[in-house]
């Protein structure tokens, strides 16, 4: 009886032995899962580090930044984009004021200029031009800048102090043509809003803005030599909390994949 029962003792040591072996195995590879979900909010499959990363962009931006960020999303695992779409001069009051973010993206040097002290480098990433957004089929007729002098026609325009309103005034200062706009808008977003909905005849806005709205808008083009050319620069902030996240982003967007969507939604190489 007592050989019987050793035998049955051993028999078991032995099988609980085989049994902690996968077991420690699971262990061991749970642990290195915990390890790489540590590593994930540190790095990400592009190499680049993850982190969630505030945007503040030129509202002419909204519609190609929104693929943009989709793509650089799945690209960058680990990183989140949040972009906040405004005309460039609230975007830079808001730096000013120390509003909490990663990147700005302006539609115009100059407001870039403005916060410099407060940015890295700037990059321009893209171009852009004005065109003359009508109502669909583009009833009043309007084929040149010389009719938005029309005192029948109902046109808005970009505020001054917006880099649309800016580059509107200098191109028809230059032409020598007195539009009185019926509103001036805080950005130009919302001058193609106010033709979208009929509100005015005619607006200046930019190329992307009309495409981004071709199926309730025409878009009457300005030729180059009466035209202004709009550059956009990228810069990360200072004040980041991710800096070297800020600046993978700001790099990709003048990379190939970056710049074939940019270039796809009518915005020109820099």
């Amino acid at each position: 009886m007592s050989v019987t029962f050793t035998r049955r003792r051993t028999a078991a040591a032995v099988l609980a032995a085989a049994l902690l072996v996968p077991l420690a195995a699971c262990s061991s590879s749970d642990a290195g899962r915990k390890d790489t979900g540590g590593a994930k909010s540190s790095g990400s499959s592009s190499g680049a580090p993850a982190a969630s990363l505030t945007v503040l962009a030129a509202a002419s931006l909204t519609d190609v930044f929104k693929t943009a960020g989709a793509a650089y999303e799945k690209s960058h695992s680990g990183t989140k984009l949040t972009f906040s779409f405004a005309g460039s001069q609230e975007l830079v009051a808001q730096v000013s004021q120390g509003s909490p973010a990663d990147v700005l993206v302006t539609a115009d040097t100059k407001s870039m200029d403005k916060v410099k002290a407060d940015t890295g480098a700037p990059a321009i990433i893209a171009k852009n031009r004005l065109v003359i957004a009508t109502g669909e089929g583009n009833p009043h007729k309007i084929a040149a800048l010389k009719d938005l002098a029309g005192t029948r026609l109902k046109v808005v325009l970009a505020a001054p102090e917006v880099p649309a309103g800016k580059y509107s005034k200098q191109i028809l200062d230059a032409q020598r043509i007195t539009v009185k706009p019926v509103s001036q808008e805080p950005n130009v977003r919302a001058v193609l809003s106010k033709v979208e909905l009929g509100e005015a005849d005619a607006g200046l806005v930019y190329r992307t803005d009309a495409e981004s709205a071709e199926d309730k808008v025409d878009a009457v083009e300005i030729p180059d030599a009466q035209n202004a050319i709009a550059q956009y620069p990228a810069a990360t902030l200072k004040d980041s909390k991710n800096a070297e996240a800020a600046a993978a982003f700001v790099a990709w967007l003048s990379s190939p994949e970056g710049q074939e969507i940019l270039q796809d939604a009518g915005f020109q190489k820099p």
